[in-house]
């Protein structure tokens, strides 16, 4: 069983960053898409940024040019480096791992909040 564990989160002020980490155990993902998905109170989760197994990415329009999604597939690890936050990014951030377009595995979700 895949088990997925994220850190990195927390309170940070507008302008400010942070580094988002997910942690895969449980069989090699080296050859799965991972990203990063964010829910805001009374919205829907949307995807944020992906990362392929060949290395290209994804990003939503809204963070182009602020994150930038990385990952070690030595370390099963993949980060999301969040730099000039806004309030508007605030939301509970979920790091997803599909290694099949069937089969898809979520973190637990961690929570950024961006003061203004």
């Amino acid at each position: 069983q895949v088990q997925l564990v994220e850190s990195g989160g927390g309170l940070v002020q507008f302008g400010g960053s942070l580094r988002l980490s997910c942690s895969a155990s449980g069989a090699s993902l080296s050859g799965a898409s991972m990203g990063w998905y964010r829910q805001a109170p009374g919205k829907e989760r949307d995807l944020v940024a992906y990362i392929i197994c060949g290395g290209s990415t994804y990003y939503r329009d809204s963070v182009v040019g602020r994150f930038t999604v990385s990952r070690d597939n030595a370390k099963n690890t993949v980060y999301l480096q969040m730099n000039n936050l806004k309030p508007e990014d605030t939301a509970v951030y979920y790091c997803n791992v599909a290694p099949s377009p069937i089969m898809s595995y979520w973190g637990q979700g961690t929570q950024v909040t961006v003061s203004s």
